[in-house]
């Protein structure tokens, strides 16, 4: 396999590990203000993420410098175009990661509640403007031969790439639901799983809808709709782990068909010559082999660290055990 290609690839792993592990942590920092009716309920349901927010990131940040260092064409071209978007992604980052170190220090009520408020609105914005942003990779966008932008923001935000949005954000939230129901017991898991059953039917709906206007394209748009079916299935048959596995192979499809679709275009025009493809923006053969070595001998550590954590941290909480517990 030529590198060009192997690290298409491993952009597209690291965006389907962002999706999958950070998608549950914003549904859970979304679904905490709406099902946790005190300060300390809310409190319970933050905590089945504290030990994991920070290191979840890291997949969101590692797959931007892979873009930059791999194929820098394409990460200079595409965060040019979504310049605000990514601005407003950032300061949603900022206020998320104040909210979770805040609140954890704070002893003080309203100011716990406040940091709940605000975890959940950045956690909102931030899952749809990764959703919107990776859906504008294949959606298309005006480029000129240069490969400038030469649209408006209103190119940004066509109805297929806000309704990949919309998509995205339901299959977070149905990851959180169905993390929560792993975590929580007591009252409060039974409260998850009720609103997973509603959270895992919107996805489903929209998914058909998904494969229904991409019909004839590939087969492909079908499998993330067939795990989500499965998915849908066992969570109403109460077999919830089965379930949460479903939904990460739901994620990983879509995924990886949104890459399969762009192939071998790296961003996609609306004038089709003038796309960006994955032998003009790549990095000199030296520099893609000097970071296939160093992703070699770092990628498995990061891997081991996250299996390492999520080990530890996998006993079940509740309002009683909170404070044992992280």
């Amino acid at each position: 396999m030529d590198l060009e290609i192997l690290w298409f690839v491993l952009i597209a792993v690291l965006w389907t590990g962002f999706f999958f592990l950070e998608g549950f942590d914003f549904g859970v920092s979304i679904l905490q203000f709406f099902l946790g009716k005190t300060e300390k309920e809310r409190g319970t349901y933050i905590s089945a993420i504290t030990p994991h927010w920070n290191g979840n990131e890291v997949w969101l940040l590692t797959a931007g410098g892979a873009m930059f260092a791999a194929f820098p064409k394409w990460y200079a071209t595409f965060f040019s175009v979504l310049y605000i978007p990514l601005v407003l992604l950032l300061l949603a980052l900022i206020v998320r990661g104040v909210c979770f170190e805040v609140r954890h220090r704070s002893h003080v009520q309203k100011l716990c509640e406040a940091c709940d408020i605000a975890l959940a609105v950045s956690s909102f914005f931030i899952a749809l403007l990764t959703s919107v942003a990776i859906a504008n990779f294949a959606v298309g966008i005006p480029l000129d031969s240069n490969g400038y932008f030469v649209g408006s923001f209103f190119d940004l935000i066509q109805v297929p790439v806000l309704f990949s949005g919309l998509l995205g954000l339901s299959l977070f939230l149905t990851n959180g639901a169905l993390y929560l129901t792993l975590k929580i017991e007591g009252e409060l898991q039974t409260r998850v799983c009720k609103i997973s059953k509603v959270a895992v039917t919107v996805s489903l709906a929209l998914f058909a809808l998904a494969a229904s206007l991409t019909w004839g394209r590939s087969l492909i748009c079908f499998v993330p709709l067939i795990f989500i079916l499965l998915a849908a299935l066992l969570v109403f048959a109460r077999c919830l782990k089965a379930a949460f596995v479903m939904v990460a192979l739901c994620t990983a499809c879509s995924v990886a068909g949104l890459f399969f679709f762009m192939y071998p275009n790296v961003l996609v025009s609306s004038v089709p010559e003038n796309s960006l493809t994955i032998m003009d923006c790549a990095s000199s053969p030296y520099t893609l082999k000097i970071m296939s070595i160093v992703a070699l001998i770092f990628v498995p550590v990061v891997l081991a660290y996250q299996i390492w954590s999520y080990y530890i941290f996998r006993k079940r909480i509740s309002s009683r055990n909170i404070h044992s517990e992280v």
